[in-house]
């Protein structure tokens, strides 16, 4: 599958994010919302420094997106994140009518664009999302292995 020269750095963005979450101690995952090719907002990983166990990538980007159009429904706009959403990530996703999600490594546990769950193209619910994987894949893969692999270690 050949990656738009786009999708390739704006999920580069995303990695810059996940190493921040990574630096403060949380699980490596950077995301962010883009629409007509500039970054409306932004957000990486920290339940564990917020106490919130919303407080993922995915959330704080739509967030971010949601208060600078001042405006919940981000059609048109396309989410990258490093990491497969989750299920919760993916409702939100829905809600906010995210047209596109762009995700670099596959969640065998919890994934909900398609790898364990399919939210994001559901034909249940009223809003589905085009979904492409494996953007930089291997290279947010690596991420969290070492991430995972540090914290076994010590």
């Amino acid at each position: 599958m050949e990656q738009e020269a786009s999708d390739i750095a704006f999920m580069q963005r995303a990695l810059e994010l996940a190493r921040r979450a990574e630096q403060d101690g949380e699980v490596p995952v950077g995301a962010l919302v883009v629409l007509d090719n500039e970054i409306i907002g932004e957000g990486w990983n920290h339940p564990i420094g917020a106490a919130d166990p919303t407080a993922h990538a995915e959330i704080a980007a739509l967030r971010a997106a949601a208060s600078k159009l001042g405006n919940y429904r981000l059609i048109g706009s396309t989410l990258y994140v490093t990491l497969e959403p989750c299920p919760m990530c993916a409702g939100a996703i829905v809600l906010a009518r995210v047209a596109r999600v762009v995700f670099g490594a596959a969640d065998t546990l919890a994934g909900a664009s398609g790898t364990v769950f399919d939210l994001l193209r559901s034909l249940r619910l009223n809003h589905r999302a085009e979904v492409q994987g494996g953007v930089l894949g291997d290279e947010c893969s690596r991420l969290l292995k070492s991430f995972f692999q540090t914290k076994r270690n010590l």
